[in-house]
């Protein structure tokens, strides 16, 4: 089950968050984790779905989603700048499930574009990001970035 949520759910996503953030070499910080996530919900400057096990169960994985503008074609894009799993929860699908939420939120948007950035050394989803469509831009030097064209540009 994957769903929006709202400022009152952030300590929901905040191990998970504070985990991918680890993942980047940060250090480990529940509290700035939680605080971080409330903050963006609260003043509207992002979007999370979160995914759990079950429902009511326990959150497994999460994607934030920061709006873009674009001039040219008059629309709201997005970057998906969070995705995680948890290690445990890998390969079952889950990333995927994450992404098509954001891809059908981001047509209900109006949106003509997902854009990304991993690392260049995150090979396994660098893969998952090309079998679901995203074409990788100009080469980077430590991060790669993505765009999934959604409709017209």
């Amino acid at each position: 089950m994957i769903q929006k949520i709202g400022p009152s759910s952030a300590g929901l996503a905040a191990p998970l968050f504070n985990q991918y953030r680890m993942f980047y070499g940060q250090a480990s910080d529940l509290a700035l984790a939680a605080q971080y996530l409330y903050d963006r919900l609260t003043l509207g400057e992002s979007v999370v779905f979160l995914a759990f096990k079950e429902e009511g169960g326990i959150p497994i994985g999460f994607a934030q989603l920061y709006p873009l503008l674009s001039s040219i074609s008059a629309t709201k894009n997005w970057l998906l700048n969070d995705l995680f799993v948890d290690p445990d929860y890998r390969k079952l699908s889950v990333g995927k499930a994450l992404l098509q939420k954001v891809f059908d939120f981001a047509l209900e948007q109006g949106a003509s574009s997902v854009t990304l950035e991993t690392g260049v050394n995150n090979l396994i989803a660098q893969g998952l990001y090309e079998q679901i469509g995203f074409v990788r831009q100009e080469p980077g030097t430590e991060y790669y970035t993505y765009r999934k064209t959604l409709g017209v540009v």
